[in-house]
């Protein structure tokens, strides 16, 4: 489904909210998700229909993210998401990376390894199947079948640290990660798992080890580390150390989660390699962290 994008000033009057488009209302009469009123009454921003259907309205959901201006320059955004404290699984947080406005993400489970715009990855409401559970408040698949996958936007559900690259070949390395997918796809299926990843592994073929051995065919040699953040600080440390050689500029910054009531504040995972603690400690020291 590729709905038409609006954009405009998120507005609210007389309790309806809605998007001016210069002077002309768009989704007044339509469910906009109370989150993006708290964050982002009277800015400007884009939105959209989804395929998805909201429970309480059977209406397309309304996904929306701010009217930003995207980068004037092909760049590389690898995320380090800190855990989500709901969950045993996200005890270690999780790993993306950004090609120029695509997001692949991996994961033990087969629908989630993925290419992904940045807006569903990071600005999906908490509205339909993306909502958690009205019962226990994560996941949960009711008696009659309605699903609550408690997957909204990431940056409302946890925050998010960024390391931009400039300067990367992008379309070898979408080369490198698109040929993982491929792989994954053609994975022939446990047929007493079928939602599951059947190759998946912790160690060696999860979110973060899929994106380190691409990152270390690019070119990025010295990369290593299996738990999320680990990786962040090495793949951090390393670009650092080969930005002059490769030609290439880095930029970190944090994308403060946005706080809902559908999620409790995310947690920093600690570095659990010596070794990434020492490259942690030198990039403090040269400023970068």
């Amino acid at each position: 489904m590729n709905s038409k994008i609006i954009k405009g000033r998120l507005c609210k009057k007389e309790e309806k909210s809605f998007i001016d488009s210069s002077g002309e209302p768009f989704f007044e009469d339509r469910l906009i998700w109370e989150g993006y009123i708290t964050h982002w009454l009277g800015q400007n921003v884009c939105a959209r229909e989804l395929p998805q259907l909201d429970y309480k309205t059977d209406q397309p959901i309304i996904i929306m993210w701010p009217d930003e201006s995207p980068p004037s320059e092909p760049v590389v955004d690898f995320y380090y998401n800190e855990r989500l404290v709901k969950y045993p699984a996200s005890l270690f947080g999780h790993n993306a990376i950004n090609i120029n406005g695509n997001i692949y993400n991996f994961s033990h489970l087969m629908n989630e390894n993925e290419i992904i715009t940045p807006e569903e990855f990071i600005y999906r409401p908490a509205l339909g199947e993306f909502a958690p559970s009205p019962v226990n408040g994560k996941f949960e698949i009711l008696d009659d079948g309605r699903a609550y996958y408690d997957k909204f936007g990431r940056n409302f559900m946890r925050s998010i640290h960024v390391l931009r690259i400039r300067g990367m070949d992008t379309e070898r390395l979408s080369s490198i990660l698109n040929e993982e997918l491929d792989i994954i796809h053609n994975t022939p299926v446990n047929p007493k798992k079928p939602e599951k990843y059947a190759d998946f592994s912790f160690f060696t073929r999860s979110c973060s080890t899929i994106i380190r051995d691409g990152l270390i065919k690019y070119g990025f040699k010295n990369i290593n580390g299996i738990f999320p953040r680990d990786l962040f600080v090495s793949t951090v440390y390393n670009v650092h150390q080969q930005q002059e050689n490769m030609g290439i500029d880095l930029e970190l910054y944090i994308m403060p989660q946005l706080k809902v009531p559908e999620a409790p504040y995310s947690v920093m995972t600690p570095l659990m390699n010596i070794k990434h603690r020492n490259q942690h400690k030198k990039l403090i020291a040269a400023g970068l962290i």
